[in-house]
């Protein structure tokens, strides 16, 4: 049996929801700025993707100090949501974008609602994960997420040659959004003050 709790479950399914989601943009992300964007070209793509990064990368590190300043679970919980709900609208701005500009705010938007998801979800999910299983937990999560991506990436060129860009687009906001309406449903498991520990099923 695989060693979950209801934390690491939820925390495993929400997540392959939200990355599989964004598996259908990451092909062609690209071809849509080449396209649909007034003046794009790859060099607004390669700029857009590193915006992203930068701001996440620059963001994450004074995010989680503040977090561990804070004692207890509530505050990593929060930001958890709300940083998740900030990059479920990302997409939904992709289908009014028009200008390279456009596309750089949106990134930057992304890039910091990861930086505020990223550290309070590692947080809680070390806290939760079951005692010498770290690893193999670990990698139950990353190959969840990998599988759930690989495929939506293999799938997503020909949706949007399918249906368009926009279809992707919503597909992609939705399964974000259901996510994080995946997180309450561990909001009671979350422990309030550094220390304190809050029962829950183990399956």
């Amino acid at each position: 049996m695989f060693p979950f709790n209801r934390v690491i479950k939820t925390l495993i399914l929400t997540d392959l929801v939200i990355f599989t989601g964004w598996g259908f943009i990451a092909p062609i992300f690209a071809v849509f700025i080449v396209r649909s964007i007034s003046a794009g070209d790859l060099h607004v793509a390669g700029i857009a993707v590193g915006i992203g990064l930068i701001v996440r990368s620059a963001a994450q590190v004074p995010i989680g100090r503040f977090l561990d300043i804070n004692n207890g679970e509530k505050d990593d919980f929060w930001f958890m949501v709300v940083g998740m709900g900030i990059v479920s609208f990302v997409p939904l701005g992709y289908l009014l974008a028009a200008e390279a500009w456009h596309i750089y705010v949106l990134q930057a938007l992304y890039g910091l609602g990861m930086a505020m998801y990223s550290p309070p979800w590692g947080g809680i999910f070390m806290r939760h994960m079951n005692k010498g299983k770290e690893a193999e937990v670990w990698g139950i999560e990353s190959s969840a997420l990998g599988m759930g991506a690989g495929v939506a990436g293999m799938a997503g060129g020909f949706l949007a040659e399918a249906f368009g860009f926009k279809a992707l687009f919503i597909v992609a906001s939705t399964m974000n959004f259901v996510g994080v309406a995946g997180y309450f449903y561990i909001r009671e498991s979350i422990a309030p003050k550094e220390g304190q520990t809050v029962a829950f099923p183990k399956h």
